[in-house]
């Protein structure tokens, strides 16, 4: 699967990516890698990042990993914008 940044670049996607960023966020290594595992095995070919971020944030709030969201969520909007 190819993922689409929002900069209109696109890259291959990366589990390991989405599970550093759960683990830094506050997520259980299990349930991170999970949720990366998830993703790998979807049938599209090309994923938006915030298609992504979204699918992520939902399986957080299932699990009730509300502490997790809010801490993804911050982080989001304290990072820059990439140009």
């Amino acid at each position: 699967m190819d993922v689409k940044k929002k900069t209109g670049k696109t890259e291959s996607f990366m589990p390991e990516k989405v599970v550093v960023s759960l683990v830094k966020a506050g997520a259980p290594y299990d349930v991170a890698k999970q949720i990366a595992q998830s993703l790998s095995s979807r049938s599209v070919s090309t994923m938006k990042s915030s298609e992504i971020r979204e699918y992520v944030l939902s399986q957080l709030k299932s699990k009730g990993l509300t502490s997790v969201v809010a801490h993804w969520e911050s982080y989001d909007k304290k990072k820059p914008a990439k140009k």
